[in-house]
């Protein structure tokens, strides 16, 4: 298959590129870098000249909260209009699990409205929601440090490898269109500020975990089961201790 891979020379990118490389299909890794930006418009029609499948991994450079849905809205109209005048037959969008549930998230609402885009779209597609990466869960701990001090809630995520995460993305792609959202996740479902001591046990950070139900993830309250999958998600391999004995 001929597959154009938006943002691939991200971290779920270039893994999914190289996936899909090996086992046989043409692939087109397109970021900005390689003159292909997806928010402008500039380079679409080039890049995606004959491709079959499109899967979007890109994100967007800033978090604030109409910065991140100006990204997400315009790369998505831009994409979806520039696969649909290519003859696309199959766009694959990165999402994440429970995004309508964590409403106060900025960036959680941008991407429910790609999601959106998507769906009232002409382009068949399907939607892979992951969790929470292995990759960011420091970046957790930075947001929510104080001094010494990182306040959590106990809410539990399901975090999963990037690694996991680009071979669903690889067997998603060549597989026929669902029009509708399947789910990945990690191994096990653990409380967040558990996830933090282990990750900071394991990298010998000196900060102390303080469990704080007023605490928010990235800024937002988050509660209850609103980041976990459904029972049909696929499962990842890779546990957050496997993750961090590699």
């Amino acid at each position: 298959m001929n597959i154009v891979v938006i943002g691939g020379s991200g971290l779920i990118g270039r893994q999914l590129a190289t996936l899909l490389r090996q086992a046989g299909h043409a692939v087109t890794a397109a970021s900005p870098s390689s003159g292909v930006n997806a928010v402008t418009g500039e380079g679409l029609s080039e890049a995606l000249a004959g491709a079959q499948v499109v899967v979007d991994v890109s994100n967007s450079p800033s978090f604030e909260d109409e910065a991140v849905m100006h990204f997400f809205r315009a790369s998505t109209r831009n994409l979806l209009d520039a696969s649909a005048r290519a003859g696309v037959a199959h766009h694959v969008a990165l999402s994440v699990v429970g995004s309508e549930r964590v409403p106060a998230s900025g960036y959680f609402r941008a991407k429910v409205a790609q999601e959106a885009l998507i769906q009232e779209g002409r382009v068949p597609y399907t939607l892979v929601r992951a969790t929470q990466f292995h990759e960011f869960l420091m970046s957790i701990a930075h947001v929510a440090t104080e001094g010494q001090t990182v306040r959590l809630p106990s809410a539990p995520l399901q975090p999963i490898a990037a690694s996991d995460v680009a071979e669903a993305l690889a067997d998603v792609a060549v597989q026929a269109p669902l029009n509708g959202t399947c789910e990945v996740a990690g191994p096990e479902a653990v409380p967040l500020d558990q996830l933090i001591r282990q990750l900071f046990q394991a990298r010998q950070d000196p900060r102390e975990v303080v469990s704080d139900p007023g605490a928010t993830y990235f800024g937002s309250p988050l509660e209850g089961n609103a980041l976990i999958p459904g029972p049909n998600a696929r499962i990842g391999k890779v546990s957050l201790a496997q993750w961090l004995a590699s």
